[in-house]
C-alpha cells in the first residue's frame, strides 16, 4: 500500500493515474463522501500499481507478521459498521458491564447477545469489559475499594461473571477499572490474579486496561492504584489505554502523540513481557473553540473520517505535526477558530510501526463506534 498526501489541484482521477490505483478502490478505502472533493494535506491509502506520484510514500516491506487486533465497541453500535470491522478483528470488547456492592452484576442497557453472536459468527473472541461505573457514568473508586476489601463480594462477583461468560458465549474478561486508590493497589493485582486463576480453568481470558503511566512513582488519582508489573503478570495480557493527552476539557493537542506513546511502551516493557501487551489506538479526534480557556473550554469529539469531511468543508489545509505523528487543522466558524487534531493512516503507521519495534502482542483500538476503513486496511496490510 502506499499512503498519498494531497497537493493543490490534485483530484481523484489524478491521483488514480498517477498511483495506478482505479478511481472506485480509492473512493471506497477512504470513504470518500461524493462529490469526491479533497483537502490540502489530506492523507489517502492506495493499492499499489504500476505508477507511483512524488507525493506518496510505500509503507510494509518486511513488517508483515500476524498480530492481534481488537477493540471496545457499545453493544448500540450499528450493524453495518460492526459487519465491516469484524473482518479485520481477532476479538472485541463489549462495552460494558458494571457490577453492584453486593457483587450482582449490571448489564449494558442495551441487549449484548447479538454482538457476541455476531463476534462469534466471525470467528472473533467476544470479550466482556467489566467496569465500576457508578450511577452517574463515571468511575467510582469507592466501589472499588468495597470489592477490594469483602471477599465475599469478590467471590460473588467471579460467581456471577462465570455465569454470564457462559448463558452469553462470552471467552474473556476485560478488566478497565479506573481511578484506584493508591491504598487499593495491591489488593486490585491480587483480585484481577485470583479471577485469572479462576477464569482460566473454565478456558476463558482475562486482560486488564492499563492507564499510560511512565514510571512505578508517577503521581495522581489515575496512575497511583496501577501496578503494572503486578498486572501485567495476574492477568493473560495488557491494554495501555495510550491516548487521551489532547481531551475534551484539555488544551488543543494531538490525542495519542507518538512521542508520548513511546515513552509508555518502553516504561510497560520494562515491566512487562511484549507480548502480554497490545497498544490502544484512538479512532477519533477532538474540535476545540478558540481561544482555549482552562475550566471554560470544552472540544467536540469527532470521526477520523468526520474531521475530514470538515477540513474540506471549511478549505482547511490539513496539517501534519511531525514529533506527534498527528494531522490537525484549523477552521473559522460564526467567527470562532478552531482547531481539530484527529488520526489519519499516517498516524496510524507510527503507532503500527510501533507495535512491530517492539513484539508487541498487537493493537486495540478506542472505539469501534465509527468505521475507519483506511485503518483497517493499512493494519491488514501490514500484519495480516
Amino acid at each position: 500500500m502506499e499512503i498519498y498526501v494531497v497537493r493543490p489541484n490534485d483530484t481523484i482521477d489524478i491521483i488514480a493515474a498517477q498511483s495506478g490505483t482505479d478511481t472506485e478502490s480509492i473512493i471506497y478505502t477512504n470513504q470518500l463522501v461524493y462529490p469526491y472533493r479533497l483537502a490540502v494535506g489530506q492523507a489517502l491509502l492506495l493499492s499499489p500499481g504500476t505508477g507511483r506520484g512524488g507525493n506518496s510514500s510505500s509503507i510494509g516491506g518486511d513488517m508483515r507478521r500476524t498480530v492481534c487486533s481488537g477493540g471496545y465497541a457499545y453493544p448500540f453500535i450499528s450493524r453495518w459498521v460492526l459487519e465491516q470491522t469484524l473482518p479485520y478483528l481477532t476479538d472485541i470488547s463489549v462495552f460494558s458491564y458494571g457490577f453492584t456492592v453486593n457483587g450482582d452484576l449490571i448489564p449494558p442497557a442495551v441487549d449484548d447477545v447479538w454482538m457476541v453472536q455476531e463476534a462469534l459468527r466471525y470467528g472473533v473472541m467476544p470479550t466482556l469489559t467489566l467496569t465500576p461505573l457508578g450511577a452517574d457514568g463515571r468511575f467510582n473508586n469507592n466501589l472499588v475499594s468495597v470489592l477490594m476489601k469483602q471477599k465475599d463480594v469478590q467471590t460473588a462477583l467471579l460467581r456471577n461473571l462465570v455465569r454470564i461468560l457462559a448463558e452469553k458465549g462470552y471467552q474473556c474478561v476485560n478488566f478497565d477499572f479506573e481511578y484506584i486508590l493508591a491504598e487499593d493497589r495491591d489488593a486490585y493485582t491480587e483480585f484481577v490474579g485470583r479471577a485469572a486463576r479462576l477464569l482460566n480453568q473454565f478456558e476463558y481470558q482475562v486482560s486488564v486496561a492499563l492507564v499510560p503511566k511512565v514510571s512505578d512513582s508517577q503521581p495522581g488519582l489515575l496512575y497511583e492504584g496501577m501496578d503494572y508489573a503486578g498486572l501485567g503478570q495476574a492477568a493473560n495480557w495488557v491494554f495501555l489505554m495510550t491516548y487521551e493527552w489532547g481531551y475534551t476539557y484539555g488544551p488543543p493537542m494531538a490525542v495519542a502523540p507518538i512521542n508520548q506513546v513511546r515513552r509508555v511502551v518502553e516504561y510497560a516493557l520494562s515491566r512487562i513481557p511484549a507480548e502480554r501487551i497490545s497498544l490502544g489506538v484512538p479512532n477519533y479526534g477532538y474540535d476545540w473553540p478558540l481561544p482555549f480557556v482552562q475550566g471554560t473550554t470544552k472540544a467536540v469529539t469527532l470521526g477520523n473520517v468526520e474531521a475530514v469531511q470538515t477540513a474540506i468543508f471549511y478549505g482547511s489545509e490539513i496539517l501534519f505535526d511531525e514529533t506527534a505523528q498527528s494531522p490537525y487543522y484549523f477552521y473559522w466558524q460564526y467567527g470562532i477558530r478552531h482547531e481539530v487534531w484527529f488520526e489519519d493512516v499516517r498516524s496510524y503507521a507510527s503507532k503500527f510501526q510501533l507495535v512491530e519495534e517492539y513484539g508487541l502482542k498487537g493493537m486495540g483500538v478506542w472505539q469501534l463506534m465509527q468505521l475507519f476503513r483506511a485503518g483497517w486496511e493499512l493494519f491488514s496490510t501490514l500484519f495480516r
